[in-house]
């Protein structure tokens, strides 16, 4: 197996700032404005390891912010309860 070299390389006669369309950063902009990134805590990561988990967590806690402000219960997507059976 051959070792990585640490050394640079490229040649000194390359001249990359005289090369033509060479701007930095020219899709820096637009890659940001596009793009979402947000680190979860470890202990968050744990318990939602897929980012489907976390939107589906996220949606749900937005629909019930959503109906608690318009003034109704949020919906129970577990579907409803059964009542406790009664003891003779």
């Amino acid at each position: 197996m051959k070792k990585k070299s640490s050394k640079n390389d490229l040649r000194a006669e390359y001249d990359f700032s005289a090369m033509p369309g060479g701007i930095r950063g020219k899709y820096a902009k637009a890659y940001r404005e596009g793009t979402n990134i947000v680190v979860l805590a470890d202990d968050v990561a744990a318990a939602f390891p897929t980012d489907d988990s976390v939107n589906r967590a996220l949606r749900a806690i937005m629909e019930a912010v959503q109906a608690m402000r318009a003034g109704r219960t949020p919906p129970n997507k577990a579907g409803p309860r059964t009542p406790p059976r009664r003891r003779r």
